[in-house]
Protein backbone atom coordinates (compact mmCIF):
# COMPACT_ATOMS: atom_id res chain seq x y z
CA UNK A 1 0.00 0.00 0.00
CA UNK A 2 0.95 3.33 -1.30
CA UNK A 3 0.60 5.77 1.64
CA UNK A 4 3.69 8.05 1.39
CA UNK A 5 0.99 11.27 0.88
CA UNK A 6 -1.61 10.31 3.14
CA UNK A 7 -0.73 12.67 5.51
CA UNK A 8 -2.59 13.41 8.98
CA UNK A 9 -5.93 15.30 8.28
CA UNK A 10 -4.54 18.19 10.49
CA UNK A 11 -0.95 18.44 9.25
CA UNK A 12 -0.30 18.80 12.83
CA UNK A 13 2.65 16.42 14.39
CA UNK A 14 1.20 13.36 15.93
CA UNK A 15 2.69 12.53 19.51
CA UNK A 16 2.79 8.89 21.31
CA UNK A 17 4.08 7.82 24.99
CA UNK A 18 5.66 4.14 24.31
CA UNK A 19 5.20 3.15 27.83
CA UNK A 20 5.87 -0.18 29.20
CA UNK A 21 8.43 -2.20 31.78
CA UNK A 22 11.72 -3.09 31.84
CA UNK A 23 12.79 -5.12 28.77
CA UNK A 24 9.73 -4.98 27.37
CA UNK A 25 11.05 -3.91 23.87
CA UNK A 26 10.17 -0.07 23.91
CA UNK A 27 13.44 0.89 22.05
CA UNK A 28 13.41 -2.14 19.87
CA UNK A 29 9.38 -1.24 18.33
CA UNK A 30 10.20 2.65 18.55
CA UNK A 31 12.97 1.94 15.82
CA UNK A 32 10.76 -0.80 13.73
CA UNK A 33 7.46 1.69 14.01
CA UNK A 34 10.08 4.91 13.05
CA UNK A 35 11.69 3.14 10.16
CA UNK A 36 8.38 1.89 8.99
CA UNK A 37 6.12 5.02 9.43
CA UNK A 38 8.74 6.89 7.77
CA UNK A 39 8.84 4.50 5.03
CA UNK A 40 5.19 4.33 4.26
CA UNK A 41 3.42 7.40 5.44
CA UNK A 42 6.14 10.57 6.25
CA UNK A 43 8.83 11.05 8.49
CA UNK A 44 8.64 9.97 11.86
CA UNK A 45 11.17 9.95 15.25
CA UNK A 46 12.04 8.74 18.25
CA UNK A 47 13.01 10.26 21.92
CA UNK A 48 14.86 8.03 24.15
CA UNK A 49 14.53 8.61 27.86
CA UNK A 50 16.22 8.23 31.48
CA UNK A 51 17.44 9.48 34.51
CA UNK A 52 21.10 9.26 33.91
CA UNK A 53 22.16 12.62 34.06
CA UNK A 54 24.24 14.22 31.05
CA UNK A 55 24.56 10.29 29.98
CA UNK A 56 24.75 9.39 26.48
CA UNK A 57 21.84 6.28 26.38
CA UNK A 58 22.57 2.91 24.76
CA UNK A 59 19.59 3.34 23.45
CA UNK A 60 19.52 6.65 21.49
CA UNK A 61 23.01 5.72 19.80
CA UNK A 62 22.09 2.49 19.12
CA UNK A 63 19.27 4.29 17.41
CA UNK A 64 21.70 6.66 15.73
CA UNK A 65 23.87 3.81 14.32
CA UNK A 66 20.48 2.14 12.85
CA UNK A 67 19.77 5.21 10.89
CA UNK A 68 16.81 6.60 13.07
CA UNK A 69 15.83 9.84 13.42
CA UNK A 70 16.84 9.87 17.43
CA UNK A 71 16.57 12.35 20.28
CA UNK A 72 17.15 11.63 23.47
CA UNK A 73 16.23 13.39 26.89
CA UNK A 74 18.36 12.54 30.16
CA UNK A 75 18.29 13.41 33.55
CA UNK A 76 14.84 12.92 34.23
CA UNK A 77 11.73 11.35 33.56
CA UNK A 78 9.98 12.85 30.84
CA UNK A 79 6.66 13.38 33.23
CA UNK A 80 8.66 16.10 34.92
CA UNK A 81 10.37 18.14 32.27
CA UNK A 82 7.69 19.05 30.33
CA UNK A 83 9.09 22.47 29.00
CA UNK A 84 12.33 19.97 27.21
CA UNK A 85 9.71 17.55 25.77
CA UNK A 86 7.91 20.46 24.52
CA UNK A 87 10.67 21.88 22.88
CA UNK A 88 11.67 18.38 21.17
CA UNK A 89 8.15 18.88 19.58
CA UNK A 90 8.54 22.13 18.25
CA UNK A 91 12.02 21.36 16.92
CA UNK A 92 10.19 18.18 15.11
CA UNK A 93 7.04 20.00 13.79
CA UNK A 94 9.39 22.42 12.24
CA UNK A 95 11.77 19.58 10.38
CA UNK A 96 8.03 18.05 9.12
CA UNK A 97 8.12 15.31 11.81
CA UNK A 98 4.46 13.53 11.55
CA UNK A 99 4.84 10.89 14.27
CA UNK A 100 7.21 11.50 17.46
CA UNK A 101 7.19 8.66 19.75
CA UNK A 102 8.85 8.93 23.30
CA UNK A 103 9.26 6.03 25.70
CA UNK A 104 9.91 7.03 29.63
CA UNK A 105 11.73 4.90 32.09
CA UNK A 106 10.88 1.34 32.23
CA UNK A 107 9.46 1.55 35.83
CA UNK A 108 7.31 4.64 35.24
CA UNK A 109 4.05 5.21 35.75
CA UNK A 110 1.66 8.39 35.60
CA UNK A 111 3.00 9.59 31.91
CA UNK A 112 -0.82 9.48 31.06
CA UNK A 113 -1.26 12.44 33.59
CA UNK A 114 1.93 14.35 33.76
CA UNK A 115 2.78 14.22 30.27
CA UNK A 116 -0.61 14.12 28.00
CA UNK A 117 -2.52 15.74 30.28
CA UNK A 118 0.51 18.70 30.37
CA UNK A 119 0.45 18.92 26.75
CA UNK A 120 -3.52 18.51 26.29
CA UNK A 121 -3.68 21.67 28.16
CA UNK A 122 -0.26 23.72 27.38
CA UNK A 123 0.07 22.62 23.22
CA UNK A 124 -3.82 22.52 21.79
CA UNK A 125 -3.57 23.02 18.49
CA UNK A 126 0.12 22.23 17.97
CA UNK A 127 0.17 18.42 18.11
CA UNK A 128 -2.04 15.41 18.29
CA UNK A 129 -1.61 13.12 20.90
CA UNK A 130 -1.93 9.26 19.80
CA UNK A 131 -3.25 6.45 21.91
CA UNK A 132 -1.05 6.06 25.24
CA UNK A 133 0.57 2.48 24.19
CA UNK A 134 2.10 0.05 26.67
CA UNK A 135 3.81 -2.88 26.32
CA UNK A 136 4.09 -6.03 27.60
CA UNK A 137 6.39 -9.11 26.95
CA UNK A 138 5.54 -12.46 27.18
CA UNK A 139 7.43 -13.18 30.29
CA UNK A 140 6.66 -10.61 32.19
CA UNK A 141 2.85 -10.89 31.03
CA UNK A 142 2.94 -14.83 32.21
CA UNK A 143 4.64 -13.20 36.03
CA UNK A 144 1.68 -11.08 36.41
CA UNK A 145 -0.90 -13.65 34.99
CA UNK A 146 0.26 -16.30 37.60
CA UNK A 147 0.71 -13.60 40.32
CA UNK A 148 4.38 -14.26 40.70
CA UNK A 149 5.87 -10.97 39.25
CA UNK A 150 6.46 -9.73 42.88
CA UNK A 151 6.68 -6.40 44.20
CA UNK A 152 7.04 -5.52 40.28
CA UNK A 153 3.87 -6.56 39.63
CA UNK A 154 2.31 -3.63 41.13
CA UNK A 155 4.11 -0.95 38.05
CA UNK A 156 3.51 -3.53 35.69
CA UNK A 157 -0.55 -3.70 36.10
CA UNK A 158 -0.46 0.16 36.76
CA UNK A 159 1.27 0.89 33.54
CA UNK A 160 -1.16 -1.67 31.67
CA UNK A 161 -4.09 0.42 33.35
CA UNK A 162 -2.81 3.45 32.38
CA UNK A 163 -2.78 2.10 28.11
CA UNK A 164 -4.93 3.24 25.69
CA UNK A 165 -3.47 0.16 23.42
CA UNK A 166 -1.74 -2.68 24.91
CA UNK A 167 1.14 -4.09 22.68
CA UNK A 168 2.44 -7.55 23.19
CA UNK A 169 5.62 -7.51 22.21
CA UNK A 170 7.66 -10.37 20.86
CA UNK A 171 5.03 -12.50 19.79
CA UNK A 172 7.75 -14.65 17.48
CA UNK A 173 8.55 -16.31 20.69
CA UNK A 174 4.89 -17.22 20.98
CA UNK A 175 2.72 -19.66 18.87
CA UNK A 176 -0.44 -18.86 17.62
CA UNK A 177 -2.11 -20.34 20.28
CA UNK A 178 -0.33 -18.79 22.79
CA UNK A 179 -0.90 -15.34 21.21
CA UNK A 180 -4.52 -15.34 21.47
CA UNK A 181 -4.88 -16.61 24.51
CA UNK A 182 -2.68 -13.73 25.92
CA UNK A 183 -4.60 -11.57 23.93
CA UNK A 184 -8.11 -12.44 25.51
CA UNK A 185 -6.58 -12.37 29.18
CA UNK A 186 -5.05 -8.77 28.53
CA UNK A 187 -8.54 -7.92 27.11
CA UNK A 188 -10.86 -9.11 29.86
CA UNK A 189 -8.41 -7.70 32.64
CA UNK A 190 -7.83 -4.33 30.60
CA UNK A 191 -11.22 -4.26 28.79
CA UNK A 192 -10.97 -0.52 27.85
CA UNK A 193 -7.95 -0.81 25.61
CA UNK A 194 -7.31 -2.63 21.97
CA UNK A 195 -4.96 -5.44 21.97
CA UNK A 196 -2.01 -5.77 19.56
CA UNK A 197 0.66 -8.41 19.23
CA UNK A 198 3.51 -6.80 17.45
CA UNK A 199 6.78 -8.46 16.64
CA UNK A 200 9.77 -5.79 15.41
CA UNK A 201 11.87 -8.73 14.70
CA UNK A 202 9.33 -10.07 12.23
CA UNK A 203 7.35 -6.96 11.66
CA UNK A 204 4.13 -8.49 12.26
CA UNK A 205 1.45 -6.44 13.45
CA UNK A 206 3.20 -3.03 12.71
CA UNK A 207 1.56 -1.70 9.71
CA UNK A 208 -1.95 -2.62 12.17
CA UNK A 209 0.05 -0.72 15.45
CA UNK A 210 1.18 2.17 13.39
CA UNK A 211 -2.23 2.57 11.49
CA UNK A 212 -3.92 2.91 15.16
CA UNK A 213 -0.96 5.61 16.28
CA UNK A 214 -1.66 7.80 13.03
CA UNK A 215 -5.43 7.46 12.81
CA UNK A 216 -6.40 7.18 16.74
CA UNK A 217 -6.19 9.68 19.63
CA UNK A 218 -5.65 9.69 23.49
CA UNK A 219 -8.73 9.21 25.46
CA UNK A 220 -7.55 11.14 27.76
CA UNK A 221 -8.37 8.86 30.79
CA UNK A 222 -7.47 9.24 34.44
CA UNK A 223 -7.53 5.70 35.46
CA UNK A 224 -7.27 5.44 39.47
CA UNK A 225 -3.67 4.55 40.51
CA UNK A 226 -2.56 4.99 43.45
CA UNK A 227 0.54 6.88 42.78
CA UNK A 228 1.45 7.07 46.43
CA UNK A 229 0.53 3.47 47.30
CA UNK A 230 2.63 1.25 49.72
CA UNK A 231 3.39 -1.66 47.16
CA UNK A 232 4.66 1.50 44.39
CA UNK A 233 6.64 2.88 46.85
CA UNK A 234 8.30 -0.20 48.39
CA UNK A 235 8.80 -1.42 44.20
CA UNK A 236 10.55 1.86 43.84
CA UNK A 237 12.58 1.90 46.73
CA UNK A 238 14.15 -1.24 45.98
CA UNK A 239 15.30 -0.46 42.57
CA UNK A 240 18.98 1.35 41.28
CA UNK A 241 20.31 3.02 37.93
CA UNK A 242 23.73 2.41 36.71
CA UNK A 243 25.20 4.37 33.86
CA UNK A 244 28.81 3.30 32.31
CA UNK A 245 30.68 4.95 29.41
CA UNK A 246 34.11 3.58 28.48
CA UNK A 247 36.87 3.29 25.89
CA UNK A 248 38.65 0.29 25.39
CA UNK A 249 41.75 -0.17 23.60
CA UNK A 250 42.62 -3.70 22.07
CA UNK A 251 46.06 -5.38 22.15
CA UNK A 252 45.60 -7.59 19.84
CA UNK A 253 44.62 -7.87 15.72
CA UNK A 254 41.82 -10.72 16.37
CA UNK A 255 39.76 -9.27 19.07
CA UNK A 256 35.88 -10.58 19.52
CA UNK A 257 33.67 -7.56 20.68
CA UNK A 258 31.05 -9.65 20.71
CA UNK A 259 32.21 -12.26 23.37
CA UNK A 260 33.65 -9.34 25.25
CA UNK A 261 30.18 -8.16 25.59
CA UNK A 262 28.47 -11.72 26.19
CA UNK A 263 30.95 -12.35 28.71
CA UNK A 264 31.03 -9.23 30.71
CA UNK A 265 27.15 -9.77 30.65
CA UNK A 266 27.89 -13.18 32.06
CA UNK A 267 29.85 -12.14 34.38
CA UNK A 268 27.44 -9.64 35.87
CA UNK A 269 24.18 -12.12 35.61
CA UNK A 270 26.50 -14.37 37.91
CA UNK A 271 27.86 -11.61 40.60
CA UNK A 272 24.09 -9.78 40.92
CA UNK A 273 22.39 -13.45 40.81
CA UNK A 274 25.09 -14.60 44.13
CA UNK A 275 23.95 -11.42 45.38
CA UNK A 276 20.48 -12.34 45.45
CA UNK A 277 19.63 -9.63 43.86
CA UNK A 278 17.72 -9.08 40.08
CA UNK A 279 18.85 -7.25 37.21
CA UNK A 280 15.59 -6.91 35.48
CA UNK A 281 17.74 -5.30 32.00
CA UNK A 282 21.22 -4.55 31.47
CA UNK A 283 22.05 -3.11 27.81
CA UNK A 284 25.79 -3.64 26.74
CA UNK A 285 26.30 -1.47 23.39
CA UNK A 286 29.91 -1.28 21.90
CA UNK A 287 31.05 0.30 19.00
CA UNK A 288 33.87 1.18 16.51
CA UNK A 289 35.44 4.13 14.66
CA UNK A 290 33.99 3.02 11.31
CA UNK A 291 30.67 2.39 12.68
CA UNK A 292 30.64 -1.25 13.29
CA UNK A 293 29.19 -2.29 16.86
CA UNK A 294 27.31 -5.22 18.58
CA UNK A 295 24.92 -5.43 21.35
CA UNK A 296 24.10 -7.46 24.33
CA UNK A 297 20.70 -7.69 26.53
CA UNK A 298 20.20 -9.52 30.02
CA UNK A 299 16.51 -9.41 31.26
CA UNK A 300 16.88 -11.41 34.84
CA UNK A 301 19.40 -13.67 35.91
CA UNK A 302 17.06 -16.20 35.43
CA UNK A 303 16.92 -16.01 31.52
CA UNK A 304 20.03 -16.20 28.97
CA UNK A 305 22.24 -13.62 28.18
CA UNK A 306 20.93 -12.42 24.48
CA UNK A 307 22.75 -11.29 21.67
CA UNK A 308 21.25 -8.92 20.08
CA UNK A 309 23.86 -7.51 17.58
CA UNK A 310 26.74 -9.61 16.06
CA UNK A 311 29.85 -7.73 15.10
CA UNK A 312 30.69 -8.11 11.78
CA UNK A 313 34.96 -8.08 12.42
CA UNK A 314 37.52 -7.92 14.53
CA UNK A 315 37.97 -4.46 16.90
CA UNK A 316 40.88 -2.68 17.71
CA UNK A 317 38.94 0.18 19.34
CA UNK A 318 35.95 -0.18 21.06
CA UNK A 319 33.35 2.50 22.76
CA UNK A 320 31.23 0.61 25.44
CA UNK A 321 27.93 2.42 26.71
CA UNK A 322 26.36 0.24 29.72
CA UNK A 323 22.75 0.68 31.10
CA UNK A 324 21.24 -1.69 33.54
CA UNK A 325 18.40 -1.21 35.83
CA UNK A 326 18.50 -3.40 39.45
CA UNK A 327 16.49 -4.43 42.06
CA UNK A 328 20.00 -4.06 44.39
CA UNK A 329 20.96 -1.42 46.42
CA UNK A 330 23.07 1.63 45.01
CA UNK A 331 26.43 1.25 46.01
CA UNK A 332 26.16 -2.75 46.16
CA UNK A 333 25.19 -2.65 42.69
CA UNK A 334 27.80 0.12 41.45
CA UNK A 335 30.23 -2.49 43.42
CA UNK A 336 29.26 -5.71 41.38
CA UNK A 337 29.41 -3.96 37.81
CA UNK A 338 32.01 -1.87 38.48
CA UNK A 339 34.17 -5.51 39.51
CA UNK A 340 32.66 -7.45 36.92
CA UNK A 341 33.97 -4.88 33.98
CA UNK A 342 37.52 -4.52 35.46
CA UNK A 343 37.24 -8.59 35.69
CA UNK A 344 36.27 -9.44 32.04
CA UNK A 345 38.72 -6.39 31.01
CA UNK A 346 41.49 -7.59 32.53
CA UNK A 347 41.16 -11.05 30.80
CA UNK A 348 40.91 -9.45 27.30
CA UNK A 349 43.99 -7.04 28.59
CA UNK A 350 41.95 -4.47 27.43
CA UNK A 351 43.17 -0.65 28.47
CA UNK A 352 40.37 1.27 29.73
CA UNK A 353 39.06 4.80 29.83
CA UNK A 354 36.12 5.48 31.77
CA UNK A 355 34.68 8.66 30.41
CA UNK A 356 31.25 9.02 33.02
CA UNK A 357 30.02 6.64 35.65
CA UNK A 358 26.70 7.47 36.74
CA UNK A 359 24.39 5.42 39.55
CA UNK A 360 21.67 6.43 42.30
CA UNK A 361 19.18 4.56 43.92
CA UNK A 362 15.19 5.37 42.92
CA UNK A 363 14.26 5.80 46.46
CA UNK A 364 17.49 8.06 47.54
Amino acid sequence: MDTKNDKNSSGACKFAVISGFLGAGKTTLMMALTRYCSERFGKAAMISNDLGEGVTLADHKLASLEGCSALQITGECICFCLDELRERLRSCREEGCELLLSDIPGFGVGAQEHVYHGLARDCSGQLQLAPFTVLIEPEQLALLRDGKAGDMGFILDAQLREADLIVLSKCELLSDGERDEALAWLGERYPWTRQFAVSAKTGAGLEELCLALREGSASLRRPEIDYDAEELQKAMGSLSEYYLQYRALVCCEDFDGSAYLLELAEEIRRAVREERAEIPHLKLLAWTPEGDYGKVDLLGTERPVILTRDFERPCTDLAVLLNASAVCPDETLDRLLGEAVETVSRRYRLELTVHRKDHFGLGD
